[in-house]
């Protein structure tokens, strides 16, 4: 069995602010793709917007300009991959592991230690720290990042 290398603290705190920010990230992915799909709202920027009394659009298919701007957006793309690789995690775990998920990262109060935790899955908080480091490890490993 190949033993995984332990990731850097920086990283492992990066992916769980990731798990943190899920729900928020869904929202910036939902205003990303609505901003590029309606760029004459705001986007001072969009080479496709001629300036001008009507403000007109620029000659070609504006439904392969917006499917191009959707496929090549760094940011969008980034978010998207993130938001994918931990619905993939969390769809793989098991039942107690998925509890431990929403308990740590989307519980709306957010109000939980550790030991607050582990009490309401009755297991150890050390035991509930091992399965959060196997959730985002797991994380980790689908997008790659070490």
């Amino acid at each position: 069995m190949t033993k995984v290398a332990k990731p850097k603290e920086t990283t492992f705190k990066h992916a769980e602010a990731e798990w943190f920010n899920y729900h928020n990230t869904l929202k910036e992915i939902a205003r990303l793709r609505e901003s590029i799909m309606n760029p004459f709202d705001d986007d001072p920027e969009d080479p496709t917007i001629v300036k001008g009394a009507n403000s007109v659009r620029m000659p070609g298919d504006p439904t392969q300009r917006m499917a191009t701007r959707l496929a090549t957006h760094k940011r969008l793309e980034h978010l998207s991959e993130v938001t994918k690789a931990i619905e993939q995690v969390y769809n793989a775990l098991p039942d107690n592991y998925k509890e431990l998920a929403r308990l740590r990262y989307w519980n709306k109060n957010n109000k939980l230690t550790w030991e607050g935790i582990a009490m309401r899955l009755s297991i150890s908080e050390r035991h509930a720290r091992r399965q959060r480091n196997e959730i985002i490890q797991a994380t980790l490993d689908v997008l790659g990042w070490r």
